[in-house]
């Protein structure tokens, strides 16, 4: 299997994810966008950083790159796909995903630890933890708060697709465990398949025993569910 993670114009935390995706020993290489999707392609990360220098909205821009087409038809077919951080937007701006990300309510970029609870543990991306298992994985966001109209998050709520929420330490949904003012506290959601996931904070940043604790590898394992 090889993982390709897509390298656009502002993209800074490629080469992280290629390090985690290493250490987990799963087979992943950076694809710049311009080349689109080697046919090998197994599984899709939508990495971090500023594509772009989020010039219009963050992710639209690349979200209107080519290759999101290819990984549009490749997430039908039931390929694997993480969108994280600006890969969140990317996501959510090409159609992945519902919703949006935007500016923080604290309108400030914002980059600390905090706290998610595992919504389902049913799926590729939380199969290695418990539902209400508590996680902790840092965010680094100017534009991660997320929004839909109440209609839509009903029936995202009604199809539980919420992955992962921000939460309290001890997994309660409070107001100040939230960094962003995200939509009901949403942290992370699915597409249409489970296969497709984004989500705001960075598994791939607490992978590596050594570097900031290991709390995210089990995001990053449901890349290997092919």
């Amino acid at each position: 299997m090889t993982v390709s993670i897509i390298r656009f114009g502002g993209s800074n935390c490629d080469r992280d994810a290629e390090r985690a995706l290493s250490h987990l020993e799963i087979d992943a290489e950076i694809v710049w966008h311009e080349d689109g999707l080697p046919a090998e392609t197994t599984g899709i990360v939508l990495p971090g950083g500023f594509s772009y220098g989020d010039y219009l909205r963050a992710g639209a821009m690349a979200a209107r790159s080519p290759i999101m087409a290819e990984v549009r038809d490749a997430a039908a077919d039931g390929v694997p796909v993480l969108g994280v951080c600006n890969g969140a937007q990317v996501g959510c701006e090409s159609g992945l995903t519902d919703g949006a990300f935007t500016t923080n309510e604290s309108a400030r970029f914002q980059c600390e630890h905090v706290y998610l609870r595992v919504e389902r543990d049913d799926t590729p991306w939380t199969e290695a933890y418990d539902e209400g298992e508590v996680l902790e994985i840092p965010i680094a966001h100017g534009e991660g708060r997320y929004e839909i109209d109440d209609d839509r998050l009903e029936e995202l709520e009604a199809e539980n697709r919420v992955l992962f929420r921000y939460c309290d330490e001890d997994g309660e949904l409070t107001e100040d465990a939230n960094p962003n003012g995200s939509k009901h506290n949403v942290a992370g959601v699915l597409g249409d398949r489970d296969s497709v996931a984004v989500l705001m904070p960075h598994p791939e940043r607490v992978t590596l025993p050594d570097i900031g604790g290991t709390d995210g590898q089990g995001v990053l394992r449901g890349l290997e569910s092919v």
